[in-house]
């Protein structure tokens, strides 16, 4: 496989890490020199078992959901029982001890297991219960903005555009419609401050699951959609497949590409000023069934929740320590150790707790993502932290 000699891994991550970009697999391979066979599996093997994934030979367990034996789960959890001052360390030993032979999980794996069956005991905290892919109902404008890519098409000078566009999801209001050249995180996230500046914060933002809004890494979270949670705003996700999920913005993209598409204009300079007079028109001269023939700007309000220019600070009361992940996703433990997390998390502080010698709690604002064993160099994913 013609990689780089220097530092294959390396080459791999950046190849992983361009494709959460946004960019297309088959240009990747192009630039890379390797066939989409090797690009495809190169990312199955990422989604499957991490950065670990992009090393020759595997030298940790995957995840300890997919991987671990349900009678070996069985007898971690009644060791427990019987033993419920154990921690993983010594449940680990114990069991490998009466049965050898028998490969067992790391420690981080055994407190993860554990901790998804309320076993461990922890130092109280705030917890931040997140709706995942919940989907709620909205009695009010503000609850719940609804966000999309409406298909890209050419327009007339050969160039691509893709209209990112946002609505309020109980007024239908429809807040930008922004003609966009790429679907890359930069431009969504400026576009979204020129939103949020204009209408102020939404409670939760609802999208589908292709990027920039959702990834194939860490919990399907993006830079974009972290930088929500900053925001204090609550994420939504539908169902892969189900885009009645988000049937009313789905509907408003029907009308809009009917009155503003069909034909493209030259450039993306036209192309913007039509949405832009589709975008007042839409919203305070045509007539809605659903509102009762009124339009969308006779119930829409902007939100009480300015947009701060600077993020807030994030403390972590009941942590050891506060560490700021370096930008291309590295925590850095004790003793010049670090590891891999990732990289939608750069530039993010992540409270750090030494559950056990060697045996970190990883947590991002009120979200606990798992345990990194400092020995085994194994990161034990917390299913629950984002629930799906």
């Amino acid at each position: 496989m013609p990689w780089k000699e220097t530092d294959v891994t390396t080459e791999r991550m950046k190849f992983i890490t361009r494709i959460q970009d946004g960019e297309k697999i088959t240009d990747l391979c192009r630039e890379f020199n390797i066939s989409r066979k090797t690009g495809h599996k190169i990312l199955k093997r990422f989604e499957i078992e991490g950065p670990i994934g992009l090393v020759d030979k595997r030298r940790t367990p995957r995840r300890f959901a997919n991987q671990t034996h349900q009678w070996i789960q069985k007898l971690i959890l009644e060791l427990k029982s019987e033993r419920p001052t154990w921690g993983a360390p010594k449940i680990k030993a114990y069991l490998e001890r009466k049965h050898s032979g028998i490969k067992f999980p790391a420690r981080s794996t055994v407190h993860a297991l554990l901790d998804a069956n309320g076993l461990v005991k922890k130092r109280r905290r705030r917890r931040y219960k997140a709706s995942g892919t919940n989907l709620r109902a909205t009695n009010n404008p503000n609850d719940l903005w609804c966000v999309d890519f409406k298909g890209e098409f050419r327009l007339g000078n050969r160039k691509y555009c893709y209209p990112l566009t946002v609505t309020d999801h109980k007024t239908r209001f429809l807040l930008e419609c922004e003609a966009l050249e790429s679907t890359k995180e930069d431009p969504t996230i400026e576009a979204f401050k020129h939103v949020f500046r204009e209408y102020g914060l939404p409670h939760a933002i609802r999208s589908d699951n292709g990027v920039p809004f959702s990834t194939r890494t860490l919990f399907g979270l993006s830079k974009l959609s972290v930088w929500w949670l900053r925001l204090g705003i609550k994420i939504e996700r539908i169902k892969p497949g189900h885009p009645e999920q988000n049937g009313r913005h789905e509907r408003m993209h029907l009308t809009l590409k009917q009155d503003t598409i069909k034909p493209p204009c030259d450039n993306l300079f036209q192309q913007q000023e039509r949405f832009d007079n589709y975008k007042i028109e839409f919203n305070t001269e045509r007539p809605h069934e659903a509102l009762g023939m009124k339009t969308p700007s006779d119930f829409y309000k902007k939100s009480t929740k300015v947009f701060p220019e600077h993020l807030p600070e994030i403390e972590y009361p009941f942590h050891d320590r506060t560490q700021l992940v370096t930008n291309c996703g590295i925590v850095h433990l004790k003793n010049k150790k670090r590891f891999f997390l990732s990289s939608v998390f750069g530039g993010q502080p992540v409270g750090l707790n030494e559950v056990d010698d060697d045996l970190w709690l990883i947590s991002f604002m009120d979200y606990d993502l798992g345990y990194y064993d400092l020995k085994e160099k194994e990161f034990a994913v917390l299913d629950t932290a984002f629930p799906s």
